[in-house]
């Protein structure tokens, strides 16, 4: 049971809400908060005072006052109206984790809904039922409105849900489990839909499988290297304290652990005097990489506990004020250096593949085959790692320098945040069939070499790769092997939750430290 206050909600907990289904309840001290904020709202229809979005028309239309008769409709208007997204519906894990975020944001008690609606929210996610909603179709400011609309929608008993496996009408849904729809008040609809909760969900669930995958490629390189015979000297722990990256240090500290007790790994002089930089730089690349999720990781935390509607109830209701908390600039770029950094992973991982099956660059049989000539091997593996690293390219291209004035000019600069979420995601996606292509050749790379010569982790992680793509005897379907793997890789099988829990995934010892860089 995770309790929800809108202050303190960490990733962790979103992954254990989101990824392992854990329940929600309400902290009551927040609960008290609402209905404080609530009595506001309450307290300004009653007197008639000309509030944005409570009595008056919306955007562009803010102008325009609406009677105390019709605030309520006002609201029911503005849901239907919003509900225009279109694309694919968002993976129904980022849909629960947008409830979540909506729910922790309404929690802060500074929005001006009902008790009734943060319980509803609640049940949402207790029970299972989460929104069908659009992928596309925001701009990033104003908030997520066509997207948080659908959620909306569903609160009203309106819309579809997913509900135990299957696509139904959310008012199905809501008779089979006796639950009544909910008739939106002033300013509820509002403070449903104006906000950052899309953008930030998909970032969130993101930056999880981005941490992970990041995870991963220390892992594989370090297989790599050890197929390679790489130079162990680039790792040595004075060369990265020189530069002074808590990151980079870590990258080069968990690769010694990984490759101790290995007899493949060299010394500089043994074969070369130094590797290529894919090898070679693997701690600055990926180190880099790391700060960037660190970056990434930090806002998130800000905006996952943000009110981000409008207007704001502030100062115990003292003070109502319509600002722009709704703009998505922070995650946008976020998103976008989030981008870059996965990108960066495939486009090195790529270049440690090109190593693993080029003859003119290894000692190793040519794409790794069995039998050159008469069978391709790893050849066409390289290629489909190489398209995937262009497309990300094109993805890595910042949606967040872009905008197009909405609502009469009204607003007239939009973060684009939501694209950069969802251009996040593949990119994300295509780096895991990318490194799936690595583990492939590196294990297959590292069977030419001999597996008993590799570190006992890397002679685990050969193991239990194997188990899910079998040793390349002869040439077949390559493409169910990078399917398999990078299914495989989305697992926790290299030890993603120890490490998140203040762990050391590559079980590192002083010992390994030590050895690095010093001949035995």
């Amino acid at each position: 049971m995770v309790e929800l206050n809108g202050r303190t909600l960490t990733i962790s907990q979103i992954r254990s809400i989101c990824y392992q289904n854990a329940p929600v309840s309400l902290n009551e001290m927040s609960l008290e908060k609402v209905r404080a904020s609530r009595r506001v709202v309450e307290e300004i229809v009653k007197k008639g005072s000309i509030v944005y979005g409570i009595n008056t028309g919306f955007g562009k239309l803010s102008d325009v006052r609406v009677a105390a008769a019709d605030v309520d409709q006002l609201q029911q208007h503005l849901i239907r109206s919003h509900a225009c997204g279109v694309g694919d519906p968002f993976p129904e894990i980022v849909s629960r984790a947008m409830i979540v975020l909506r729910l922790n944001a309404l929690l802060k008690g500074v929005s001006g809904v009902r008790e009734e609606v943060v319980c509803r929210l609640r049940d949402l996610i207790n029970k299972g039922i989460h929104p069908v909603i659009p992928s596309q179709g925001s701009l990033g400011a104003s908030g997520d409105l066509a997207p948080l609309a659908h959620l909306a929608l569903v609160l009203m008993g309106e819309g579809w849900v997913n509900y135990r496996g299957e696509v139904l009408p959310a008012e199905d849904v809501y008779a089979r489990l006796g639950m009544e729809p909910i008739q939106l008040k002033a300013k509820e609809g509002l403070a449903l839909i104006n906000g950052t909760q899309a953008m930030t969900a998909v970032g969130v669930i993101q930056f999880i499988e981005s941490e992970r995958l990041a995870l991963q490629c220390d892992w594989i390189s370090s297989m790599t290297m050890q197929a390679l015979e790489g130079v162990r000297d680039a790792f040595h722990p004075s060369i990265h304290a020189a530069r002074g990256y808590p990151e980079q240090e870590e990258v080069a500290e968990r690769i010694r652990h990984l490759i101790h007790g290995s007899q493949l790994v060299t010394y500089q002089g043994e074969k070369r005097v130094q590797d290529a930089y894919s090898i070679r730089c693997i701690p600055q690349v990926h180190g880099a990489s790391w700060q960037a999720l660190r970056y990434v990781e930090d806002k998130l935390t800000i905006e996952m506990n943000a009110a981000t509607d409008n207007p704001l109830l502030l100062e115990d209701g003292r003070v109502v004020v319509s600002g722009g908390n709704f703009h998505g600039q922070p995650i946008a770029l976020a998103m976008d250096f989030m981008k870059i950094a996965i990108a960066e992973f495939a486009s090195i991982s790529e270049r440690r593949v090109e190593r693993l099956v080029n003859p003119q660059l290894n000692d190793l049989p040519p794409f790794l085959s069995r039998d050159p000539g008469l069978q391709s091997g790893a050849m066409i593996l390289q290629y489909v790692a190489a398209s995937l690293v262009s497309e990300n390219k094109t993805f890595a291209h910042p949606a967040s320098v872009d905008s197009i004035p909405s609502s009469a000019n009204q607003e007239d600069h939009v973060s684009m945040g939501t694209i950069a979420a969802r251009h996040a995601a593949e990119i994300v996606r295509n780096t895991y069939k990318v490194l799936a292509i690595e583990l492939i050749c590196s294990m297959q790379a590292l069977e030419y070499r001999g597996v008993e010569k590799a570190s006992p982790k890397t002679a685990a992680l050969y193991e239990a790769g194997r188990k899910v793509v079998p040793s390349m005897t002869e040439d077949r379907v390559f493409a169910e092997d990078i399917e398999r793997a990078a299914a495989w890789l989305q697992t926790d099988v290299f030890g993603w939750k120890k490490w998140r829990e203040g762990g050391d995934p590559s079980g590192g010892s002083e010992e390994g430290t030590r050895q690095d860089g010093e001949r035995s």
